[in-house]
């Protein structure tokens, strides 16, 4: 499962291949089936939750259908904001159907979530911020400056990360700080190997005021130009991006077992993406950094 939501992230996300996402047979939610069987297989597509472990063999079993529930949620709603040809206001009804849902189950997916809320005394809070943040991708496309992308973020990033925090039984305030830099940091890093895909989608979430001061307009992204202006601003933005992901970093030392392992290698994901848009000269358009199969090792030696 991935640490935080993200986006394709959306939070969006805030989601995709740290360990590799996994096809992983787990119990089923109620009332559904896959293909007749009792087993439900988790299929995220690599167009969502990138940078995360989905459902991932290093979670504990009791967990992984919990996880495998919040995700079917923050999918099913991201989808409503991101794909097919909806109209923004017919994805906006979407998603408020889905918020009423939250309060007033009827659905299958909307009783296995409140199962899980009931059963693990999870809050409602961070389900609500990801429906915001889903929202504002449908009306929101530019963000002014970074604080106003960390404001996106908190909600379409940090709630993930805080819900399994709650599952894990720890939630200290130092434990949750520290799973919000890890979460909005796997943001950031989607969004910067994802300048490209975004803006196709119309979205730019290079900050507005930095880019200014960089000297990069949107003509670099429409041209896919990456001069010295574009490596400066990508430069900078990895760098703080590496320094919010370190901060967070000590959780994976602290958290126990396998969740502990679960976020190093979640962060050493992070972080080898950093290396790859580096070493491509920043260049993102032509290069999209993925983790491959040969990181793999080098993830699981960093994450020891």
């Amino acid at each position: 499962m991935r640490w935080c939501e993200g986006r394709d992230s959306n939070p969006h996300a805030l989601r995709r291949q740290i360990l590799s996402l996994v096809r992983l047979p787990i119990p089923p939610p109620s009332r559904e089936k896959a293909n007749g069987k009792k087993v439900l297989y988790l299929r995220v597509s690599v167009a969502h939750y990138e940078n995360f472990p989905v459902a991932s063999l290093l979670l504990p079993a009791p967990l992984r259908v919990p996880v495998a529930v919040i995700y079917r949620f923050a999918r099913g709603a991201d989808d409503i904001a991101d794909e097919g040809e909806d109209a923004p206001q017919e994805r906006l009804r979407k998603l408020e159907r889905f918020r009423a849902q939250l309060a007033a189950p009827t659905a299958p997916l909307f009783h296995d979530l409140a199962r899980i809320v009931r059963d693990h005394g999870l809050p409602l809070g961070p389900f609500r911020d990801l429906l915001d943040a889903f929202a504002q991708d449908v009306t929101k496309t530019r963000y002014a400056d970074y604080a106003d992308l960390l404001e996106y973020c908190r909600r379409s990033a940090n709630p993930v990360g805080r819900l399994l925090l709650h599952l894990f039984k720890h939630t200290s305030a130092t434990d949750l700080r520290q799973s919000d830099a890890i979460c909005t940091s796997l943001q950031l890093i989607n969004f910067w190997q994802d300048v490209a895909i975004d803006y196709a989608k119309g979205r730019v979430y290079l900050p507005q005021a930095e880019m200014a001061r960089h000297g990069v307009t949107e003509d670099h992204i429409a041209a896919q130009r990456c001069d010295e202006a574009w490596r400066s601003l990508m430069a900078f933005q990895l760098g703080r991006t590496r320094e919010l992901m370190r901060s967070g970093a000590p959780l994976g030392r602290r958290l126990p077992g396998r969740i502990g392992l679960e976020i190093r290698a979640t962060v050493q994901g992070g972080l080898r993406i950093l290396e790859k848009i580096e070493k491509a000269d920043f260049d993102v358009f032509r290069q999209r950094p993925v983790l491959k199969w040969f990181d793999w090792p080098l993830l699981a030696a960093r994450a020891l």
